[in-house]
């Protein structure tokens, strides 16, 4: 089976940053699993994956705009500690998750102060091109659940 809207794809990936510098892998974790044509996956890797079989292995150079996105140098916001994961570690250049009404976001610190904090909203990686390898481990029809609540689920169903 070729992956293709409404399919599940499990998979694992490694992505290189502009300067080939490895800056993130699935391959010492559990793979990835996506619902294909939901918004899932960034646009260029899933058109990427779109086609593929499980076992094929492959790569794909990303532009921003198919990645991570374009950088804003107006991307900044000032929030409080106790958003922060107790325990953090506050320093400037630092790179913290942030709980947010959509979802865990990456931040990176910019300014520490008693209370607040500045932090840079853009992923680490927007504005760079990146390549991705990817292995796809396999690719299913997507459950009736799943299209109902547009992602996938892993091996022990879901959890909301």
């Amino acid at each position: 089976m070729n992956a293709e809207r409404n399919t599940v794809v499990r998979f694992h990936y490694t992505i290189a940053d502009q300067d080939g510098r490895t800056v993130e892998t699935s391959h010492d974790d559990d793979p990835a699993l996506a619902l294909l044509g939901h918004g899932n996956l960034m646009p260029g890797l899933e058109d990427a994956i779109l086609g593929h079989a499980a076992g094929d292995s492959f790569s794909v150079t990303l532009p921003p705009e198919q990645a991570f996105g374009s950088r804003r140098d107006d991307w900044t916001q000032r929030v409080s500690k106790k958003h922060f994961p107790k325990g953090a570690r506050f320093q400037p250049g630092a790179r913290l998750s942030l709980q947010t009404d959509q979802g865990t976001r990456t931040v990176t610190l910019l300014k520490v102060g008693g209370k607040f904090v500045d932090v840079d909203l853009n992923h680490p990686l927007a504005g760079q091109t990146v390549t991705f390898s990817v292995n796809l481990e396999e690719v299913r029809k997507a459950t009736e659940e799943e299209l109902a609540h547009r992602h996938a689920h892993g091996a022990g169903g879901h959890s909301h």
